[in-house]
């Protein structure tokens, strides 16, 4: 067998390792092996790196890897393989992954913003297939994007294009970490709607001591179940995420939004009200799909 290419995902919450078969570039990879570790509260950059390189070792079980692919929850200075900082775990700021990687296995490595990893595996395997203008949008922990214009990934001068989780949708909105108030991040992500939904319960007098911390998950069933003030947040998030899309539409005219993370499996709620308010905010003249 070939060695097979080593890909790390640095999230915000959690850790993933695999070992891939090495292909053609025109060919779908096969996953051979995957493991996936939580990152516990508190943790830094340290313990994620040398959490990761144990998994990685652990899969390669002695086999030397033909590449290593990272996807890093953050921005990366592309070019040099720079990791600029996490907004999620700290001590990230200016670390050299690519440089640390090489020297840990002995072979090319090649680092990205995870968001814009995504939309080139989306543009080459997946929901993005035979469209040559697409942006990838995560929805998690965090939200990020990704572009693949006229078929290839596009970084921006800076490589901090697709930044859609900074964009602001509403000035008088609550302060997200990034310093701003009202960006679609603040509203839209997981761990800030379930944080919002505690607050509110709070504020009501309905919240139960030692019960355990909610979760965007938690949250969303809870919508679906008929909790009227989680389909408030839920629905608040989706209409900001809209309304980011709908005006990168109006600047980009992308033919495609494709949309992943936890957050998507929110149910046909957050998908409807998503597809409106982009909808809505965009031009009439603009046309463009959202898909998973």
């Amino acid at each position: 067998m070939n060695n097979p290419i080593l890909a790390l995902d640095f999230g915000g919450t959690k850790l993933s390792v695999a070992v891939i078969n090495g292909v053609p570039t025109n060919e779908r990879p096969r996953r051979l092996e995957v493991r996936r570790a939580f990152t516990p509260d508190g943790a830094d950059a340290t313990y994620e790196l040398a959490a990761t390189l144990r998994l990685a070792r652990e899969l390669l079980a002695g086999r030397a890897p033909a590449a290593v692919g990272v996807s890093f929850g953050g921005p990366v200075d592309y070019p040099r393989g720079l990791v600029r900082l996490s907004h999620h775990v700290r001590g990230w700021q200016g670390v050299p992954l690519r440089d640390v990687l090489v020297r840990e296995f002995g072979c090319p490595a090649v680092v990205d913003n995870d968001a814009n990893v995504a939309a080139l595996g989306e543009h080459r395997f997946g929901a993005g297939r035979g469209v040559d203008d697409l942006m990838y949008v995560t929805v998690s922990t965090g939200v990020g994007g990704g572009w693949v214009l006229g078929g290839r990934p596009w970084r921006g001068h800076d490589g901090m294009a697709g930044e859609i989780g900074h964009t602001v949708v509403d000035p008088a909105g609550p302060l997200c970490l990034c310093g701003k108030r009202g960006c679609v991040e603040r509203l839209a992500s997981g761990p800030y709607m379930a944080a919002d939904y505690e607050e509110e319960r709070g504020r009501r007098g309905e919240g139960e001591k030692g019960r355990r911390r909610m979760t965007g998950k938690d949250m969303a069933e809870a919508a679906v179940a008929g909790d009227e003030t989680a389909r408030e947040i839920l629905l608040r998030g989706a209409w900001a995420l809209g309304v980011g899309l709908g005006n990168a539409a109006n600047l980009i005219n992308p033919q495609r939004f494709v949309l992943g993370g936890g957050v998507t499996k929110s149910g046909e709620l957050w998908w409807k009200e998503v597809r409106r308010a982009a909808r809505e905010t965009a031009l009439p003249e603009v046309l463009f799909d959202v898909v998973p």
